[in-house]
């Protein structure tokens, strides 16, 4: 990882929980309501986005790229998919990540240190 993967990671990682959390709100009040075009067209531009950053080895699924416009996805069928991005983008974190005198720094190639935060357990 370098600066600019981990200035990517951030914004990607950080649009992505954000996007989670307020779908995961509709989802509870109306998991089966369908997400508007609107919301559709960005969402699949954040996953598209993600997909090419995780590459084939962090990928969550294979067979999944986007949502499909004609078969508009329901709140819950986002927040499942989100859920699986968010915890892929944490697995590269964890295998990107040092701990130096209790402070994690992104394993980098430059002997800049860039300070992140302690990864999260994953579920497993």
């Amino acid at each position: 990882m370098n600066k600019n993967d981990i200035d990517i990671f951030e914004k990607l990682s950080g649009q992505l929980i954000s996007v989670y959390e307020e779908i995961s709100l509709l989802s509870k009040k109306n998991p089966n309501d369908a997400i508007n075009k609107f919301k559709l067209k960005f969402l699949n531009k954040l996953i598209n986005d993600s997909n090419e950053f995780l590459s084939e080895k962090y990928k969550p699924f294979d067979e999944f790229s986007i949502f499909e416009e004609d078969d508009m996805p329901f709140n819950s069928d986002v927040v499942f998919i989100l859920s699986q991005y968010i915890q892929c983008f944490e697995k590269l974190r964890a295998d990107n990540v040092i701990q130096i005198r209790g402070f994690w720094y992104w394993d980098t190639n430059d002997e800049d240190k860039i300070r992140t935060v302690r990864p999260q357990k994953l579920k497993g």
